[in-house]
Formats: structure tokens, sequence, C-alpha cells
């Protein structure tokens, strides 16, 4: 694992931004940048051609937002991993983007280093939020019902262990064996934890533990 080189694709709309990445991802071990694309519909052709282990992904673009991009990507069924890279992190772009399948979201002010880690997270993924992000995701989860009025169920001890290990970026197959249970049975938890806090995916499930107070 710890010679595998993650490939990336670069999009976004500003030739500077994306001569920046290439150049500091394609200067640290581990990483290959595939090819970059300055929008969103060009941006899907490419990750579908190229089959990119993660997208790093602009929002606000001329050419296809990011959000149509990753919407995209997951109608398909692309192996893909999309982590948002943008400068945006407003309710309006982080919360679509997350429900849209994007692994992770970070602002284009993190540390080189946390771009690295993040990339990393995603091609295995994890989800990945930067505390803004996370904490803005967290504000916006406030209501205590479920789609269609009824009320959030209560999650069993289980479902709060399983939580708090996708909370800290665990991946289904580690959950399992801490757990002692079957990567199925995970899946099993994972599914009937969206169902009654009203979300769609692990981001979003951890946002809304943060928020209602399961997760410390």
């Amino acid at each position: 694992m710890a010679d595998r080189v993650i490939t990336l694709l670069i999009v976004d709309d500003h030739p500077v931004v994306r001569d920046g990445l290439r150049g500091m991802f394609t200067t640290e071990p581990g990483f290959e940048v595939l090819g970059e694309a300055s929008g969103g519909v060009e941006g899907v052709a490419c990750a579908m051609r190229l089959d990119p282990d993660v997208v790093l992904m602009d929002l606000r673009m001329p050419g296809g937002s990011g959000v149509d991009a990753i919407r995209e990507l997951t109608r398909r069924g692309a192996r893909t991993k999309v982590l948002v890279l943008t400068t945006y992190d407003t309710d309006s772009d982080t919360i679509p983007a997350i429900e849209a399948g994007a692994t992770g979201y970070l602002l284009k002010d993190a540390p080189r280093e946390e771009l690295f880690t993040a990339v990393r997270a995603a091609a295995d993924g994890r989800t990945v939020l930067s505390p803004a992000v996370a904490s803005r995701l967290v504000c916006a989860v406030r209501s205590p019902t479920a789609p269609g009025g009824t009320r959030a169920e209560a999650l069993s001890a289980r479902e709060r262990e399983v939580l708090g290990l996708v909370a800290k970026g665990t991946s289904n197959r580690r959950i399992a064996a801490e757990l002692f249970i079957s990567e199925a049975t995970v899946k099993t938890h994972l599914t009937h934890i969206y169902g009654k806090l009203g979300v769609g995916d692990r981001a979003a499930a951890v946002a809304a533990g943060y928020e209602r107070g399961i997760l410390g």
C-alpha cells in the first residue's frame, strides 16, 4: 500500500490554479496527475476517459458547475472519488456538493500537507471535511425531523459505534474488523443510520451526528 501511486484529475477554470496544483502534486512522491479540465462538462469526460483515483473539483465554473459534474459522475457509477477544492464554504455550495456524492470538501487555503492527506483519504473512500466546512454542515443540519416530516429515530448502540468510526474516517473493512462483524453487516448498519438521520451518505451522516449530539 505504501508503494501505491494515487492518480489525479484537476478540474478548475483558472489556469494558474491548475498549474499550481499540478506542480504541487508532481513534486510530491505517491501522486500522478493524469490530466486537467477547465469546466464540469469537460471534467466528467476526462474522468470517464482517464479513470483517476481522485478528482480535485472546483465548484463554480463557466464550463459546467462542479456540483453538476459530481452528480453526473455519481449517476454514471464512476469509480473516481471527488474531492471538492474551492474558495466557497457557503451552505448553498457545501450541501449540494456533498449530497451530489463528493467524498470530501476542502477550501483552497488548506495547508499543503492537509491537501495531500485529504487526497490520500479520499482515494481510500474516506470522508474528508475541512473544519470550516464541517462547521457549516453541522449548522445546516438543523431539523430534528427526517424527510416527510417524521421524527428521526434514535440510533441503536451499535449504530452509534459505527457512526463514531465513520466520523474518524474508518473504512467499512476496518469497521468490520474492529467490531467483529461482517462488511455486509456494516453496510446494513449504515443504511439504517442514513434512514434514521434522513441523510444519503457518510459525510451527511457525520454532520448530522455532530449536530444532534450523537458524536462528541
